[in-house]
């Protein structure tokens, strides 16, 4: 939860006309201020950047919707198999262990 300090930061910046990048870096130097003050267990700068970025969306800052990322999933998918290209996995396995 944000403070109220910083959402009002973030609404001075709008009346001032700024964009919203700017209004949501109010939301990303507090967060970076929890972390130095034990608060928060983010690893990174990037993990800080991240979390100030959507408590800034949840306040209401007009930002776009983050980008999608590449998953495990993503990453590891195997090919389907060719025909004549035989199957290999756990085919069969089930007999094995009764």
């Amino acid at each position: 939860m944000p403070d109220k300090r910083t959402i009002e930061r973030a609404r001075r910046d709008k009346r001032q006309g700024k964009s919203p990048s700017t209004q949501a870096g109010e939301f990303i130097h507090d967060e970076i201020r929890k972390i130095r003050r034990g608060k928060h267990g983010a690893r990174s700068a990037k993990q800080a950047i991240a979390i100030g970025l959507s408590e800034a969306r949840r306040a209401g800052v007009d930002l776009p919707p983050p980008r999608k990322g590449q998953g495990v999933q993503a990453t590891h998918i195997t090919p389907p198999a060719t025909e004549g290209e035989p199957i290999v996995g756990n085919v069969g396995d089930e007999d094995e262990n009764p």
